[in-house]
């Protein structure tokens, strides 16, 4: 187990801030290497750099504390890929990522989380005065869980608060950490951050999942939950209502389907199979029986291995008739 640190780093001024800012990436990458790349800032945020920053790494695990009075915009390269796990906990101000090949982007707010698998290395953007935590995660731990969707939820709850209060606490430790110290933080952060993930999506087939439910799991109020909810651009009610309709949709996908309609709309609790279907109709634009019948081979490819079949079939029977003789 390696443990590494970085202290902390500020940077002010008009004249010094572009070699302080040279500095800041060349004493990151003596300590965090390919692990936590650092993307070139652009000219105008070198121009009047004011950040303070600290990081540490454990083994594959990095986290960075990030406080910038100054805006900072990356630009230019970004290099290879990447296979890494990112959550990003914003305290204070906005950090934007940039989007992937559809140049779209994604803006963490104040009191917002966000928790996604990162392919390729990303631009980022942050507003004056942002405050922010980010730990970069070995992606073999949770892609399985986390697949192509990015997680987002409020930064207040309990799991992401005891995570941002366990990685303040390795600052003031890591040097007197041994072997099996380090192995013990190293894990709590991924269990931690494992649990964050499924927080939201453990509870689909309850009858009883509710807002309110949701707030006393995370010992928060309905209201905060609402709000942290709000600010992602849906209701709680909405998200579970979305989350169940895409379970169902890869359960009308899969080959060995055993559920009918009704079934699937009972174990993802819609009130009958008339509500599941209407609802997966103005989600989707068909209706579970219709998307099911899609997700099957074409007609022509029916019809020709039904054909292929029968043309076994009479020549098995024809060979039996030689046989008899």
């Amino acid at each position: 187990m390696t443990i590494f640190g970085a202290a902390g780093v500020e940077v002010l001024g008009q004249g010094v801030a572009v070699e302080r800012a040279a500095e800041l990436r060349r004493g990151w990458e003596a300590e965090f290497g390919t692990t936590a790349p650092l993307p070139a800032v652009s000219p105008a945020t070198r121009g009047d750099f004011r950040v303070r920053s600290r990081a540490v790494r454990v083994d594959d695990v990095a986290v960075t504390d990030l406080r910038g009075a100054s805006v900072i915009r990356t630009e230019g390269p970004l290099g290879g890929p990447e296979d890494v796990v990112r959550l990003y906990v914003v305290k204070r101000g906005a950090w934007t990522l940039g989007g992937g090949h559809d140049g779209t982007e994604r803006t963490v707010s104040a009191g917002q989380f966000l928790l996604k698998h990162i392919g390729r290395p990303q631009h980022f953007a942050t507003v004056a005065d942002t405050t922010a935590k980010v730990l970069v995660l070995p992606a073999p731990m949770l892609t399985p869980l986390l697949g192509n969707r990015a997680v987002t939820g409020a930064a207040g709850t309990a799991e992401v608060r005891l995570l941002t209060a366990h990685t303040n606490m390795l600052y003031q430790t890591m040097h007197d950490l041994g072997p099996a110290g380090a192995q013990a933080a190293h894990s709590t952060l991924i269990e931690l951050a494992r649990a964050a993930r499924e927080l939201a999506d453990g509870r689909l087939t309850d009858p009883g999942l509710s807002a309110a439910v949701l707030a006393r799991d995370l010992n928060v109020s309905v209201r905060t939950l609402q709000r942290a909810f709000a600010a992602t651009g849906e209701s709680v009610i909405s998200y579970i209502r979305r989350r169940r309709l895409e379970e169902a949709r890869l359960a009308l996908a899969a080959p060995s389907r055993r559920l009918s309609i009704s079934e699937l709309a009972a174990h993802w609790q819609f009130s009958d199979s008339s509500h599941f279907i209407r609802t997966f109709k103005k989600h989707y634009g068909s209706t579970p029986s219709e998307y099911a019948r899609s997700q099957k081979p074409t007609g022509a490819l029916m019809r020709r291995a039904s054909a292929h079949s029968g043309r076994h079939a009479q020549q098995r029977a024809d060979r039996r008739r030689l046989g008899g003789a």
